[in-house]
């Protein structure tokens, strides 16, 4: 009986080591990365394998792709100024509430201050790869307003990664500061406006939506951070080791041609789990058998735009 039993306890243990083997296979293999993503810390790089005549002769990645050049013109004064007014005023409101808040601290919160804090940042990271997936793989350039505005550096970062590491501040920043100012502006306003037993009874909520915004106001310079090779400060890269925000080498998952997964940029937490759900692919289908839009058809017209 128990002799019987041993071939199939072996068979049992090879189809769950296949099984986990499968399950915890990297998403890109560093043959893909190599051969379908620009080499970062080399920022005037193509390909290690270059894979058709057409790749050596003319960049598929880079400042010097005519597409990227193209993207890049479309960076307007209008849209500078924008941005500046919005970093302006986040920063203000931001600083108004950490006072409202750090006055308001007292012991026996802390610990759901805590938990509100990472439910916080955890929902930026969702946030985060939710509006990168939208903005990667639908819509295009000729769409009013939003067209050039918002998904303009998207379209360009992708053709030319290293872009980002050469906008300073406001143009890094801009858009993610923006999309807190409402959040921001509810909180100053509960703060003026409501009793003190009012504050206190929702302030794990006011903790929790104060560091929502912090880290969905610091997404675009973690994700900047992510694909500087260089002369990062110590603090950065040791966040980045600890996978406290987003690792370099973890966004170059993502970098792969055609860029179809590992959205979140913030952390980065949660990407490997939404990869195993196939979230973003369901939801893909989904759209593309209602509406019959095809995922990143406008991000694969500007990437052919080689020369």
């Amino acid at each position: 009986m128990e002799a019987s039993a041993m071939p199939h306890l072996g068979q049992a243990a090879s189809a769950a080591c296949t099984m986990a083997t499968n399950f915890l296979a990297p998403v890109k293999t560093e043959r893909q990365i190599y051969e379908n993503s620009m080499l970062e810390d080399d920022p005037n790089a193509n390909s290690v394998v270059p894979t058709s005549a057409e790749d050596r002769n003319a960049p598929r990645w880079g400042p010097n792709h005519k597409g990227a050049q193209e993207l890049a013109s479309l960076y307007s004064g209008g849209k500078r100024l924008q941005e500046t007014v919005c970093v302006c005023v986040c920063i203000a409101l931001m600083s108004i509430n950490i006072l409202f808040i750090l006055i308001r601290i007292k012991l026996e919160n802390l610990g759901s201050i805590i938990i509100g804090a990472l439910c916080g940042i955890i929902t930026a990271d969702f946030i985060s790869g939710f509006a990168h997936w939208a903005a990667d793989t639908w819509g295009s350039i000729e769409l009013p307003i939003i067209g050039k505005n918002l998904l303009r550096p998207f379209r360009e970062h992708h053709i030319d990664p290293t872009s980002i590491t050469r906008h300073d501040f406001i143009e890094t920043n801009g858009d993610t500061f923006a999309v807190t100012i409402p959040v921001l502006c509810k909180l100053t306003w509960d703060f003026l406006f409501l009793s003190e037993s009012e504050i206190q009874k929702k302030f794990f909520w006011i903790c929790y939506w104060y560091q929502l915004t912090i880290f969905v106001a610091l997404t675009n310079q973690i994700h900047k951070w992510s694909h500087t090779y260089f002369g990062l400060p110590s603090y950065v890269v040791w966040l980045q080791e600890h996978r406290i925000i987003l690792p370099r080498r973890h966004h170059r998952v993502h970098h792969v041609s055609p860029h179809e997964t590992y959205f979140c940029i913030t952390t980065g937490w949660l990407n490997w789990p939404l990869e195993k759900l196939h979230f973003w692919y369901i939801l893909e289908c989904i759209i593309e058998r209602t509406t019959g839009c095809k995922p990143r058809a406008d991000d694969m017209k500007w990437a052919q735009k080689r020369t």
